[in-house]
């Protein structure tokens, strides 16, 4: 790969905001690699923290920060077209955007409001749909585009107390190997990239059940991340690939081989007694 494999690239990355943020750290790998990155988040005082960062490295107009809501199509809307405007394009989403209930709590799932169901599902779930909606025709039309979504481990999809922050991720995951298939052909690819376990980042630094020295960090996002919107990888759909066994050491097919699977949970096999494919 070159040294700036995404130079004239222009990228979103939602949930960019946070100082500690998986997004936030996709997004300096994504401009150290050459991109321009739309960096959007609800939280206006983490966008100028962090887009003053940004700029630092790649220079003044690397980033735009836009305060946006995933959850709401219209700001959705609103923020891809700033985006195509001001940058001059759009073709990468990294759709990171993500929140839990409670920074300590485990309720059993029928202890969980339908307020905080629907709000977690609204943002990590319908979220990553609706950016996905409003950007995907300008990729098609111009025959090229990288969809990414960070989901999480499978661990934490089904583990006790995990509602709704895990049914909310899988069905994320599920969302991607559909639009994989759906947009075979285009020169647009959807792939899931985890981190590979707890990683250190808001959501995880205030809750008393991780132990900080035993995090992963965000870091380890960059270099996969950073692969996936690349020309490199225009073979590679539906995947989900697991930051921390990323290892640049390797050929690239080794490489996948080791972190990489498919995404959702094709290798249960097909199920229905009557399949319709």
């Amino acid at each position: 790969m070159t040294e700036r494999p995404l130079q004239g690239k222009v990228a979103i990355v939602t949930g960019a905001g946070s100082p500690i943020g998986l997004g936030y750290a996709m997004t300096l790998g994504l401009v150290r690699a050459g991109a321009r990155v739309a960096m959007m988040d609800v939280n206006q005082e983490w966008l100028d923290q962090s887009g003053n960062r940004a700029r630092e490295l790649g220079g003044d107009n690397c980033v735009l920060p836009i305060l946006a809501d995933v959850s709401d199509p219209e700001s959705v809307q609103k923020a891809v077209d700033r985006t195509i405007s001001e940058l001059g394009g759009l073709h990468i989403l990294v759709n990171n955007a993500g929140i839990n209930s409670g920074p300590t709590d485990q309720p059993k799932f029928w202890e969980t409001s339908a307020e905080a169901w629907a709000g977690v599902v609204s943002i990590n779930f319908s979220g990553a749909f609706y950016m996905a909606g409003a950007v995907v025709r300008h990729m098609i039309d111009q025959g090229w585009g990288r969809i990414i979504g960070v989901t999480t481990s499978m661990d934490s999809m089904w583990r006790r107390g995990g509602s709704p922050y895990g049914p909310s991720k899988a069905g994320h995951e599920a969302l991607v190997a559909i639009m994989a298939q759906d947009l075979e052909g285009t020169g647009v690819t959807a792939n899931v990239l985890v981190p590979g376990g707890a990683t250190h980042t808001n959501m995880t630094a205030a809750n008393a059940r991780y132990d900080p020295s035993n995090l992963l960090k965000p870091e380890a996002m960059q270099a996969p991340a950073v692969w996936l919107a690349s020309e490199d990888s225009g073979e590679v759909t539906g995947q989900r690939l697991i930051a921390y066994y990323w290892d640049e050491s390797l050929p690239i097919q080794e490489r996948l081989e080791k972190c990489g699977a498919p995404a959702a949970w094709p290798q249960l096999g097909l199920q229905m007694i009557n399949p319709i494919r």
